[in-house]
């Protein structure tokens, strides 16, 4: 690498360091990019940045379509800024299995907030991932981290295989439900549940209030059905209205006293720890993925095989087999 390129990295690097804005956009920019030259930048930015504990809170937040997730995440950050935290707030949209593109509308649904001086929003593309979470948004959220966020907000894409992904990179999984108790009930995976550390009922006002308030004692009762008596940390259920602010602090207040409670336990640092390990396990089997894919060998076995297993020729787990063969003995 050029000492020019150095240099300019080494700027990026030290802006980033320094909370600048602009500087985080261009990193995020990168680390996002599939370019050959930029996963490079990349990975030298990521080496420059020291190495520390993490001291954000990671917040992952889900529901259904129509849930409120953005109005709610809009009303919940700019209590957060308010009180001088730095936010950064990630919201992963669905990208095109045809174009590869994705809207990345979040700000316009945000409009407030991300006009805050101490918040960051960005809608990161899942590039189709599993589940809908990108599979940067790790790496993202630790430039966040890097340029001074105390919170970061992870939107998923909807209730579905994506809950499942972002537990993983969360210290707390909050699920918002709208009002209508047993109903909206049905509707929800059971597994989905019991990821959540948090179950939120939303629009809880004006004519909706008294349904809120049975939605709040329906999912009081699913969750000690499904919690394991084993934990000593208990998900609980809240109500609020983010369009008129009642129950936004108190909503914050719930959170900071579900960390503390999960930090006492020894259940975030426990949840930190297998972060960690599987991030790296992660990574190897996505470098190791791109090498079989790209191995000129693999890649020529692979249509014949591909034909084949259209026409049921062969079975995928023979046809896997032969194509791990090819790969292992390339050198």
């Amino acid at each position: 690498m050029s000492k020019v390129k150095n240099s300019i990295i080494t700027e990026l690097v030290n802006g980033l360091l320094e909370g600048d804005r602009r500087s985080l956009s261009r990193a995020i920019t990168i680390v996002e990019s599939t370019r050959t030259d930029h996963r490079k930048i990349a990975k030298t930015i990521f080496k420059m940045l020291p190495l520390r504990e993490q001291v954000s809170v990671r917040i992952g937040i889900s529901g259904v379509p129509g849930v409120g997730k953005s109005t709610f995440i809009e009303a919940l950050g700019l209590h957060i800024v308010d009180e001088g935290k730095k936010l950064a707030v990630f919201a992963v949209d669905p990208s095109s299995p045809k174009t590869g593109g994705s809207i990345l509308g979040d700000k316009t649904r945000m409009p407030e907030l991300s006009r805050h001086e101490n918040a960051f929003i960005r809608g990161t593309p899942s590039a189709g991932s599993l589940g809908g979470v990108a599979r940067r948004t790790r790496d993202v959220v630790f430039l966040a981290e890097a340029a001074g966020a105390n919170v970061v907000l992870i939107e998923t894409v909807g209730v579905g295989q994506s809950e499942f992904a972002v537990s993983d990179i969360v210290d707390l999984f909050i699920l918002l439900v709208a009002p209508g108790g047993g109903d909206d009930l049905q509707g929800i995976k059971k597994g989905i549940i019991e990821l959540a550390d948090l179950v939120i009922v939303t629009k809880a006002d004006s004519d909706l209030l008294p349904a809120a308030e049975r939605a709040v004692r329906d999912y009081s009762s699913a969750l000690n059905l499904l919690n394991s008596v084993d934990s000593e940390f208990k998900p609980s259920v809240i109500s609020c209205s983010a369009q008129t602010g009642i129950g936004i602090q108190d909503t914050w207040i719930k959170i900071i006293e579900s960390i503390d409670l999960l930090s006492s336990s020894g259940e975030l640092a426990s949840r930190r720890r297998e972060r960690v390990q599987s991030l790296m396990w992660e990574e190897l089997t996505t470098r190791i993925m791109d090498e079989v894919r790209k191995n000129p060998q693999v890649r020529a076995v692979a249509l014949d095989l591909e034909k084949k297993l259209e026409k049921g020729e062969l079975g995928p787990v023979d046809a896997a087999d032969t194509l791990f063969s090819v790969f292992h003995k390339k050198g």
